[in-house]
């Protein structure tokens, strides 16, 4: 298997999130499951034992395997969220933001083979697309909560929150066009890697470092670290395919 950074982000931002959860007790997108409290050590478990698979080459798949199932069951528990309130868009934020986990798992078992190699090919496509419409999901999260993404953004970065509120947002529309119709489609994923890497540096390092014992502070930090590892993944992966540079740009 070709050692990408991709993947090593991934695994240690599984590790991450499952450790959070086993420390708080708690994993937040799971709402107000039944059998929640019962559910939090195994996922996590899971998640843990998945990311370590994930950071050795031998074990890639199979860890692939163990957090995209985990991520599909938190994102599927948030559809009751989103018939029961379907005009309130954090519903589908939420279902999208562990989507996109699942997304990257699929695309790390489709490439967790020898180099050139990437099978089952469909596998490797479903992933590409998913995290396209993951892409959408967040412009549009943005978008509808624009104020709230704006009061994010450091006040010291010039020239100004909404600026970057707004270009971010459109930011996460082009990299999905481009996704699509594979346009400048490697570019568009690592310059998303990198703004969505931007974040966590930018807005939730600081807010750990101001409150350590904060739950939601390393579930969201996490979490952007693994939405940042998988569109890393996209880019290896449009990096690895035989016609990448005729079709996803340089």
């Amino acid at each position: 298997m070709t050692t990408t950074w991709g993947r090593h982000v991934y695994g240690l931002a599984a590790i991450g999130a499952g450790l959070c959860a086993v420390a708080f007790h708690n994993l937040s997108a799971l709402g107000g499951l039944p059998y929640r409290a019962q559910l939090i050590p195994v996922l996590a478990g899971l998640e843990i034992l998945g990311g370590v698979a994930v950071l050795a080459a031998r074990t890639a798949r199979a860890g692939a395997v163990a957090i995209g199932l985990v991520y599909l069951t938190v994102a599927l528990t948030g559809v009751p969220v989103i018939v029961a309130h379907p005009r309130v868009y954090n519903g589908f934020g939420n279902f999208f933001e562990q989507f996109s986990f699942v997304a990257g798992a699929a695309i790390l078992f489709a490439c967790a083979g020898p180099r050139g190699q990437i099978r089952p090919a469909g596998v490797a496509s479903f992933g590409h697309y998913a995290f396209g419409l993951c892409l959408i999901s967040f412009a549009l999260e943005q978008l509808v909560y624009l104020s709230q993404t704006a009061h994010l953004v450091p006040t010291w970065i010039p020239p100004g929150q909404m600026f970057w509120a707004v270009a971010t947002t459109a930011a996460f529309g082009l990299a999905a066009l481009a996704l699509f119709t594979g346009l400048g489609a490697r570019l568009a994923s690592r310059l998303t890697t990198a703004m969505i890497l931007g974040f966590g540096v930018l807005v939730w390092l600081p807010a750990l470092v101001a409150d350590p014992h904060s739950f939601g502070n390393w579930a969201e930090g996490t979490e952007t670290l693994g939405i940042a590892a998988s569109a890393w993944l996209v880019a290896d992966f449009l990096s690895r395919r035989p016609f990448a540079s005729a079709r996803a740009g340089a």
